[in-house]
């Protein structure tokens, strides 16, 4: 695989990526209480409860981005 081909990859993995990301964002922001009422049906979360454990998850993927395709996609363009 060629680093042209590698940056075209890693560069769409990071927008899908992105995506994903801003879809779970908006989907959590203008849907929060249907969704604490949805997981509320199986685990007894407090409302802080509940916003912390998306607002982790949202922030350990952003850094798993940034991790893995964004700082590769980078380095290939100095290198290249």
């Amino acid at each position: 695989m060629s680093i042209e081909v590698t940056r075209h990859l890693l560069l769409w993995c990071t927008i899908i990526n992105y995506g994903i990301l801003l879809a779970w964002f908006l989907f959590f922001a203008l849907g929060h209480d249907w969704i604490q009422r949805l997981h509320g049906r199986w685990f007894r979360l407090s409302n802080d409860q509940f916003d912390s454990i998306h607002y982790a998850g949202m922030a350990i993927f952003k850094v798993g981005i940034i991790l893995f395709n964004l700082v590769p996609l980078v380095a290939l363009w100095i290198v290249g």
